[in-house]
């Protein structure tokens, strides 16, 4: 069965968790029922974005991450909680925090140039 083809509060095996993460994901992995990312940043102002950006993005999904935090590093974890289990819902949702978290407006082409690459304005790890 195809992922696409999943009802909302399905839940996925292991082996399906990992091949997906594997495929599309490739910074997540499967740990005690959840699906993680660690998140490195350059220092507490970076991790507060970091954690305010999730906040805002589980608010606005309505589907809400545990985090752990410290002073270089948010640690996401993702498991639906009414499902028991990692469902399509977390797997959109890690997307889509990958996606914003990870942006780099200076690898794409536009009048946007990112973060120079200067420590003072450095906030988070790439990877």
């Amino acid at each position: 069965m195809s992922w696409r083809e999943r009802k909302e509060e399905e839940t996925y095996n292991d082996e399906e968790v990992k091949a997906r993460l594997n495929e599309e994901l490739s910074h997540w992995y499967l740990e005690n029922g959840w699906i993680r990312r660690k998140y490195k940043t350059s220092g507490w102002k970076g991790t507060l974005m970091v954690v305010n950006t999730i906040g805002h993005l589980a608010e606005a999904a309505f589907h809400h991450p545990d985090m752990t935090v410290s002073y270089a590093f948010v640690i996401v974890k993702l498991m639906n909680h009414a499902a028991k289990g990692i469902t399509n819902k977390d797997f959109e949702l890690a997307h889509k925090i990958e996606e914003v978290i990870m942006w780099q407006p200076g690898n794409e082409k536009g009048a946007l140039i990112g973060t120079p690459d200067d420590p003072r304005f450095k906030y988070i790890k790439y990877d």
